[in-house]
């Protein structure tokens, strides 16, 4: 088959992208160094690396995430399949099985995301710690960017080059605050998360925010969020964490034991970007089960695919010990440490490139 033929419709590139890959070296070459100390640091702690399935029947179930179709299985096998949104359900089901301390680095895609940082296929660093507060995420995070940051611009072996640094940044932590703390302070409201969706609304406007036609708890909650909260956090000099998030936003967390209305739950801030989301997990399968539903009844409201339920993950979740699990971008970690302000400047290649 002659070459046209085979290359017709396809993009490939533009004829002058060899100018634009060139500067993107410097970003490669201290993407790859924070790669390799972040996998050595892993290993150090005494995480497991792990390789989770790239196709799943049943991809993230949360309102606001959407799958790529990755076709049918084999003869025999019944089913669509989906490409991961994350590597979750696939980590807990090992959790459950008795594995305490793992971790993932690797693709996750989502659909209709855009913008500055967004790309649909994306890398995910994911780790669970067994028997553990949730609080030691958020230091493992700090050791994380420390590290990063070292690596990055160092010489010679690049976790040597960010050991220390990763150890002064345990000691040292950085800022925490709560949604509760950022509301009372941002918007002078008090948010006990069981307001019904009248009372959000009525918090909104109250605050000054237009919650326009939003009718669901979490669509007026981020509407709040994005106007009011978001830029307060953009605005901070260093790396910010914000933890018990209102119960209705907890997807897979647990309830707090000592507020059953918020949810353990925190996420990382940090350079403007939302780069980690950590929860302590839900371990019960009867209430993940009526979450799971939930979300399904309302995406089929949405007029958005209505994926299977895990019932392989809710199995594993009875046998699961108390686990803190917790994603981070990779490629927005990246754009924090080079500073850059768009996450195509940090990978070799975006979506419209290939």
């Amino acid at each position: 088959m002659p070459a046209d033929a085979i290359d017709q419709g396809i993009p490939q590139g533009t004829p002058d992208e060899g100018p634009r890959l060139r500067r993107r070296r410097a970003a490669l070459v201290a993407r790859a160094r924070v790669l390799s100390a972040l996998r050595a640091w892993f290993e150090d702690q005494g995480f497991l690396a792990v390789e989770t399935p790239a196709r799943v029947r049943a991809p993230g179930q949360e309102i606001h995430l959407d799958a790529f179709p990755a076709g049918a299985p084999a003869t025999g096998l019944a089913g669509a399949r989906w490409l991961i949104t994350s590597p979750e359900y696939a980590m807990k089901r090992l959790c459950g099985a008795g594995y305490e301390r793992i971790v993932s680095i690797g693709k996750c895609w989502r659909a209709e995301e855009a913008g500055p940082a967004h790309e649909p296929e994306f890398t995910m660093v994911e780790w669970y710690r067994a028997r553990v507060p949730l609080a030691d995420l958020a230091a493992d995070c700090a050791r994380i960017l420390a590290l990063a940051r070292a690596a990055a611009f160092g010489t010679g072996n690049p976790y040597e080059a960010g050991r220390a640094a990763a150890a002064e940044a345990t000691r040292a932590g950085y800022r925490r605050t709560t949604v509760r703390a950022l509301f009372r302070s941002e918007l002078g409201a008090t948010l006990r998360g069981d307001e019904s969706v009248d009372e959000l609304r009525a918090l909104a406007r109250g605050a000054g925010v237009d919650p326009g036609s939003a009718d669901a708890w979490d669509d007026v909650f981020f509407q709040i969020w994005l106007d009011r909260i978001e830029p307060v956090l953009a605005a901070e000099p260093e790396p910010i964490f914000v933890f018990d998030w209102p119960l209705p936003l907890a997807a897979l967390a647990r309830p707090s034991p000592t507020d059953p209305r918020i949810a353990e739950r925190f996420e990382l801030y940090a350079g403007g970007l939302e780069l980690a989301n950590a929860f302590g997990e839900l371990t019960d399968p009867a209430a993940q089960r009526w979450r799971f539903e939930a979300e399904s009844a309302r995406r089929r409201v949405l007029g958005k695919t209505v994926y299977p339920v895990d019932a392989a993950l809710l199995r594993a979740l009875a046998t699961m010990p108390e686990t803190a699990g917790i994603a981070l971008g990779f490629d927005r970690l990246m754009m924090y440490v080079l500073g850059a302000t768009d996450i195509r400047d940090v990978m070799a290649f975006a979506a419209d490139e290939i």
